[in-house]
């Protein structure tokens, strides 16, 4: 199978029954992702099941499939899931936090014919959640299960007050899975480009309440670039003075309305 970027697939997964599962795992459980480099902030996962030989429950291997305490001792997880004829080899939870970014990396054990193929499942999905992949943003919603290629390029930026958490299933290939990825791609929504690093910022802005009301009480306009550029800056989002001038002068109020959502 050449694989495509994504495929929204027309499956149904029980998300109210996953999300009272969800709502059972202890704040304990959670741990730090393997890859300390690829992030800042939150990304911190929860196995489900996963393999006998990795190094830790949330790294990848390739020894004998093991359920773990979570999924052995709540069958809402398998129950949730019901609908999906599905061989699973590793089930996780990922957890990335309020400002969590998760920088541009490649998944390469995922690169190949007959390497395994990766679903996530959003189950809480905030709107200022951009998952970037192959240059494009992947519009997920809660409830919803996606196959990505993620031997492509991606990065997770979390503009949000609220954490998003996946559920994300490596499955090995199999007829069922490859249709429903093909069937999948006719009513699979459209990516969007990679805005700006002025757009980024003003989604981030509309997402957090009390950054939006610092801008807006700024009547000053050279304060008010002064302190935008230096928010921004520090987001990791850079932009220029003339980018933002050129924003203002589509007119101030408009301006402030589109920080404030």
């Amino acid at each position: 199978m050449s694989r495509p970027v994504c495929s929204r697939l027309p499956v149904a997964v029980d998300l109210p029954l996953l999300l009272q599962a969800l709502q059972a795992i202890a704040e304990d459980a959670w741990h730090g992702h393997f890859n300390t480099d690829y992030f800042t902030g939150d990304w911190s996962g929860v196995a489900l099941i996963s393999a006998a030989d990795a190094l830790t429950e949330l790294s990848p291997g390739r020894g004998e499939t093991l359920q773990r305490t979570p999924w052995l001792c709540d069958e809402r997880w398998r129950l949730g899931l019901r609908g999906l004829t599905l061989d699973i080899v590793c089930a996780r939870l990922l957890r990335l936090g309020p400002g969590g970014r998760i920088h541009e990396h490649r998944d390469y054990d995922l690169e190949g014919p007959d390497t395994d193929l990766r679903l996530h499942i959003p189950l809480l999905s905030p709107p200022a959640v951009d998952f970037w992949l192959d240059g494009q943003r992947v519009p997920m919603a809660a409830g919803e299960c996606w196959f990505l290629d993620l031997a492509r390029a991606h990065r997770v930026d979390n503009f949000d007050t609220c954490a998003r958490i996946h559920l994300v299933l490596d499955c090995r290939p199999g007829a069922w899975l490859t249709q429903k990825i093909a069937e999948g791609l006719r009513d699979t929504p459209a990516t969007q480009p990679a805005d700006s690093a002025l757009q980024q910022f003003q989604r981030l802005v509309a997402g957090d309440a009390a950054l939006a009301a610092t801008l807006q009480h700024m009547a000053e306009p050279e304060s008010f670039i002064e302190r935008t550029l230096e928010l921004a800056a520090k987001h990791g989002l850079p932009f220029s003075r003339e980018e933002l001038r050129a924003a203002m002068r589509s007119g101030r109020r408009q301006w402030n309305e589109q920080w404030s959502g």
